[in-house]
């Protein structure tokens, strides 16, 4: 990000000496608002419904005790349709725009059906139980876009369509329903214990979208839709990477989205100065 920054800076300043490449008294910042419906990908629907409720073997809470504990609870799945929120903060230059396309979700969450759960021993000779807790299953998501679009039908049109695309990051944090043991894919002998806690997990992203908007002055509506490209990285969990590939599902997070936005568009230097003409 910094470098970007620095691109930026050196092109402004390069366009002050050469005032043929743009005009920056034109530019013209601007914030928006937005919310939108979102619907998950087969693959990402059964991504998250896989990882998100992973079991595998216990532990008890006794250390003089190795034995490995089996038990499960039913949890009701994830909905593939989750509502997404989205703030923006950019600028413009005669139709040409690009922004910061900050965006977050409402956390989603599946919950236990009761406080704890009975887990047993395989070993049926000399079976052995425990009583494991049970959490509710959550998980969010987050990240930034980096945009680009334009103004097809001119800078200052009541009606516009703007089509635009950017790339980004991506942050999934999932809560798992119980302290499940988590073995190392190289070691089977070493493993780790997942916590009361979020793990996360990044990803560059992709995003493409197409926006109708009314432009009344410096305020403007849009209604915008498009789809957002993601592909997530192995879980790290306490030094272990929870193998998606015996869940048989890939790191899929796309999603398709269709929502409204609102945004404010600052006067450049340039119309200050018609203004004070006026």
């Amino acid at each position: 990000m910094a470098a970007v920054f620095g691109v930026l800076a050196f092109a402004t300043n390069s366009s002050a000496a050469d005032e043929g490449f743009y005009d920056k008294d034109h530019i013209r910042g601007f914030i928006s608002f937005g919310a939108d419906f979102r619907g998950m990908m087969p693959g990402f629907n059964d991504y998250i419904n896989n990882v998100a409720f992973t079991t595998s073997a216990l532990q008890s809470s006794s250390k003089n005790d190795t034995s490995l504990y089996y038990g499960a609870a039913k949890f009701k799945k994830f909905n593939k349709f989750y509502p997404g929120l989205h703030f923006n903060v950019g600028a413009q230059y005669k139709q040409f725009l690009t922004w910061i396309n900050f965006n977050f979700m409402i956390t989603q969450t599946s919950e236990r059906p009761r406080s704890t759960m009975l887990a047993s021993t395989q070993d049926t000779s000399n079976s052995k139980s425990i009583t494991a807790p049970l959490y509710d299953a959550r998980w969010f998501a987050y990240g930034a876009d980096w945009m680009f679009g334009w103004k097809t039908l001119g800078e200052n049109a009541f009606f516009n369509l703007i089509p635009a695309i950017g790339i980004g990051f991506n942050m999934m944090n999932v809560h798992f329903t119980s302290n499940y043991v988590v073995f190392n894919n190289t070691n089977k002998s070493d493993y780790a214990v997942m916590r009361d806690r979020y793990y996360s997990t990044m990803a560059a992203s992709f995003n493409a979208e197409l926006e109708a908007r009314l432009q009344f002055d410096q305020f403007s509506v849009g209604l915008y839709g498009g789809y957002h490209v993601v592909r997530y990285n192995e879980f790290n969990v306490e030094g272990s990477d929870l193998n998606t590939i015996v869940n048989n599902t890939d790191n899929d997070g796309d999603t398709w989205f269709v929502g409204l936005r609102f945004t404010w568009t600052f006067l450049s230097f340039w119309d200050k100065k018609q203004e004070d003409k006026i």
